[in-house]
């Protein structure tokens, strides 16, 4: 019978265990490394111009720093599993190691595969968005992927790849790489010290990613340190990108992303509304009194919230390319004023909702899965707001009801009625929802002329899998082809998401004018959900990237309704509204403010901008980055107060209520 101290590793079988794991260690090391150098190399278009070889350089030290990492977590998911079995039943040792390498290099060739279009679609690495997955459509993301990114042909070429890399691995472990240790002799125990301290040494980079103290440690949150973003996406390998997904959800969800006491938020929210810091109360500092309506009552307000629909086709740069030549025409007309300075929420469609619905900006809180969404609406939510100005309230969403939650959410937040994809009589369109033409048929043959309302209507075509057809539609592809950049004309996808831009400005302006003849005495608000999902440049300025249009147009409106260097984001849309139709002394809550009374400000998850620059919000001291030919001036002191206070009271009023008390911040991690 074998006793329990010869099961007992001696020092060749620990050895040779040991050798076996720094193998795999280095075997992962440098599959990171060249993954990482791959993908910089395929995806180099997306660099700027100005990167310099010694940029790549950097990010690709870097980013093997950081994999030492993942590569010493990896090789311990294998490490320990083989350890435990070969102490226990050490004939199933080696089956221990190929399950766990099989695993492992699956799913390491699943996100290598997967990381291309996603950096495409978002412009990043694999981040918290990836966790609203379990809110979504799940049918309808699995068509999206299949239909637009190939999905059977990328996890057959992913598990081709781990299938290769496994036969590499299997191989490198039957090649004696680390010399056997010789028999003993006077100098053995040097030999086994040096040994030792390579192993405290490869831990010591495992530990401290690439560093051999914690001061020097390369992390996710400080590796990117070059200039071009891209570059800094690079440099994180696919596990320390879900990594960083992990944590920064969990600070999403715990709200860990904010870090304000109550005196700030008192000292803010007193700030922000411009009066004395004298009670604890937010829904005192919250509270706007209207000057007045601006124009004459509409008797209906659409606001239309039009997916993917950026502001840069609409800037004169574009013009040649003539697919927002309808939405051009109507800014020209008496009756339209614009905001080209003005931006989404958030990055998603669901914080567009979220903050045109509750009027909070984007704080790290999910609202659409907060008991206290819920409960009642909130002090600044819009239906409520607008039925005490006499409307009736609806929701029109091109989608499912249950995306996001979105039915229950809204009626939750005040809405009268909620309507969706099943409730309308063609379901033509992509697995997301209907195409717009539809959606805007339902709302005109539904909406009651005579019953006064707020009809906000969230369409879906310009979203992948861009399943528009657009030849049907007349859409004169060969003549935007031909407007392209010459290294862009042969991009087909870029064409087809060109196309669908160009589709959803020719149906919303048809439902203008449509929707102005049938319900003449009506105003019209046009914004974008979001922008970031493509663009002509590889690398775009912040500007074109993000800025989104807001526009008014129809009953009453006259170019100087808004201030001539306004700037905002989608939590100052209700106040705008409101301001303009609102009579004397009416009071409503608002964290926004009313471009009509001089909002300068925009701020949202991650920018701020003004007339004249737009810039990071996490940067210190705040970089101005010009807009247009315009100058960059910044009140960085002012600028920083403002988003501070819009975090902080969009951050405490939704989660803990009205009342600051420090009392609930205790156990908060």
């Amino acid at each position: 019978m074998q006793t329990r101290s010869s099961r007992l590793p001696s020092w060749q079988a620990f050895y040779s265990f040991t050798a076996k794991g720094l193998k795999v260690f280095f075997f992962y090391l440098a599959v990171l490394s060249f993954c990482r150098a791959f993908f910089i190399f395929w995806m180099h278009d997306y660099m700027a111009a100005a990167t310099s070889g010694a940029d790549i350089a950097v990010a690709l030290w870097r980013g093997a720093r950081l994999s030492c990492q993942t590569a010493g977590g990896l090789a311990l998911f294998s490490l320990a599993p083989a350890a435990l079995v070969r102490l226990f039943y050490a004939p199933l040792e080696n089956l221990a190691w190929r399950v766990t390498s099989a695993l492992s290099l699956t799913a390491l060739s699943i996100l290598y595969a997967a990381s291309f279009p996603y950096y495409r679609q978002y412009h990043t690495g694999f981040h918290q968005l990836i966790f609203n997955t379990a809110n979504e459509d799940i049918f309808a993301l699995f068509i999206s992927l299949v239909q637009e990114f190939y999905l059977p042909v990328r996890l057959a070429g992913a598990l081709l790849l781990a299938f290769l890399l496994y036969r590499a691995l299997r191989l490198l472990l039957t090649r004696d790489i680390f010399p056997a240790m010789p028999p003993p002799l006077p100098w053995q125990p040097l030999r086994r010290a040096l040994y030792l301290t390579l192993l405290a040494f490869v831990a010591l980079l495992t530990t401290f990613g690439g560093s051999l103290r914690w001061q020097d440690a390369v992390n996710w949150e400080n590796a990117g340190v070059t200039n071009d973003a891209f570059l800094n996406e690079a440099i994180l390998d696919n596990f320390q990108a879900l990594y960083r997904a992990y944590v920064l959800n969990n600070r999403f969800l715990a709200c860990n992303g904010l870090d304000f006491t109550v005196e700030e938020i008192e000292r803010l929210a007193a700030l922000h509304a411009d009066r004395p810091a004298d009670t604890r109360d937010l829904d005192v500092y919250l509270m706007q009194e209207a000057e007045g309506a601006q124009i004459e009552k509409p008797r209906h307000i659409f606001l239309i919230i039009s997916e993917s629909y950026a502001n840069w086709p609409l800037l004169e740069k574009y013009a040649h390319l003539h697919i927002a030549d309808p939405t051009k025409e109507l800014l020209g007309a008496d009756d339209t004023v614009y905001c080209d300075t003005f931006l989404p929420n958030g990055p998603s469609t669901v914080a567009a909702v979220t903050g045109i619905v509750t009027g909070f900006a984007d704080a790290n809180l999910y609202l659409t899965t907060m008991p206290e969404s819920f409960a009642a609406p909130y002090p600044t939510a819009i239906a409520p707001i607008f039925s005490r100005l006499g409307y009736g309230t609806d929701f029109w969403y091109a989608g499912p009801a249950t995306w996001e939650r979105i039915e229950p959410f809204c009626r939750a937040q005040g809405f009268d009625q909620f309507y969706s994809r099943g409730d309308f009589s063609s379901d033509e369109g992509s697995v997301w929802g209907v195409d717009d033409e539809i959606l805007y048929r339902e709302a005109l043959s539904r909406i009651d002329p005579a019953q006064p309302g707020l009809h906000i209507l969230l369409n879906v075509s310009n979203h992948s899998p861009y399943t528009v057809d657009l030849a049907a539609k007349g859409f004169p592809a060969e003549e935007v082809r031909a407007a392209l950049p010459k290294d862009t004309q042969h991009d087909e996808n870029l064409l087809k998401e060109l196309g669908h831009y160009w589709y959803a400005t020719k149906e919303l302006a048809a439902f203008i004018r449509a929707a102005k003849e049938k319900f003449p005495a009506s105003l019209f608000v046009i914004v974008g959900d979001h922008a970031d999902r493509y663009n002509i440049e590889k690398t775009p300025s912040l500007y074109e990237r993000y800025a989104i249009p807001f526009i008014l147009t129809g009953h009453g409106v006259r170019k100087d309704l808004l201030d001539a260097e306004a700037a905002g984001s989608q939590i100052d849309i209700a106040p705008t509204l409101i301001e303009l139709i609102a009579p004397q002394g009416f009071h409503y809550a608002s964290v926004g403010r009313s471009l009509t009374r001089g909002n300068r400000r925009g701020v949202n998850y991650g920018f701020w901008i003004t007339h004249n620059a737009i810039g990071r919000t996490d940067t210190v001291p705040l970089i101005a980055e010009p807009i247009k030919d315009r100058p960059a001036a910044l009140d960085e002191e002012a600028m920083q107060d403002y988003i501070n206070a819009v975090r902080a009271l969009s951050w405490w009023r939704p989660k803990y209520g009205p009342m600051l008390d420090a009392a609930k911040l205790e156990g908060r991690e």
